[in-house]
């Protein structure tokens, strides 16, 4: 099975020995993205549902360099700092999943990078035209 590695300037640039996302056959697995402006490679300061929306920016960007949309997430994971954010998360997560929301797992974790209050990775699924 042939791997590509998916790179884009519109998502933070990755810190370490990791890639955005690597396409794997019909398959795109993202890294976790966090809420960092790749402007300026700052987290975003505010609340959940700012840092919510800042992560999922990340996340189309990635996904739209590897020829997806949000519609062809297949799984999220989300890490949350606090499941008790769980709601005003859940509140911008789904008016990014709007038609057949993809399956999901959330979990709270004692830490994140940069102390972030979230994190999200993804699964994705897309046929290559031919």
């Amino acid at each position: 099975m042939e791997r590509k590695v998916v790179y884009t300037e519109k998502a933070p640039k990755p810190v370490g020995p990791y890639s955005q996302a690597i396409i794997a056959g019909d398959f795109i697995f993202t890294a976790g993205q966090i809420p960092i402006d790749p402007k300026t490679n700052q987290v975003v300061q505010g609340d959940i549902k700012e840092q919510t929306k800042q992560v999922l920016e990340n996340l189309k960007a990635v996904l739209e360099s590897a020829g997806a949309t949000f519609d062809d997430v297949v799984k999220v994971t989300v890490y949350m700092r606090d499941l008790n954010e769980f709601s005003a998360m859940n509140e911008v997560y789904s008016e990014y999943f709007k038609n057949s929301p993809p399956a999901r797992t959330t979990v709270e974790v004692s830490r994140l990078p940069r102390d972030v209050k979230i994190e999200i990775d993804l699964i994705a699924v897309k046929k290559e035209k031919k």
